[in-house]
């Protein structure tokens, strides 16, 4: 949809709406597109590690077989 500046101005909330809900709306100069109202959309922030270095330890054993007693608690008596 093309909106020259003053009905842009006067039906704003109207447009924002539009957009929002898909509408491409541009808005024009004398009939030459300008700006392109689109909904805001937050960049994605770079995933980073190791905050935590330093401040968790694994034992040893952690990948060891678990014992009877804790698998039946899994699994029940069978």
């Amino acid at each position: 949809m093309l909106v020259n500046i003053h009905d842009a101005k006067t039906h704003f909330s109207k447009l924002i709406n539009q957009a929002l809900k898909g509408d491409e709306i541009i808005i024009a100069r004398g009939g030459k597109p300008l700006i392109k109202l689109i909904p805001y959309t937050e960049e994605p922030q770079e995933r980073r590690g190791g905050q935590f270095k330093g401040l968790i330890k694994i034992s040893d054993d952690f990948d060891a077989p678990l014992s009877e007693d804790v698998l039946k608690h899994f699994y029940g008596d069978e």
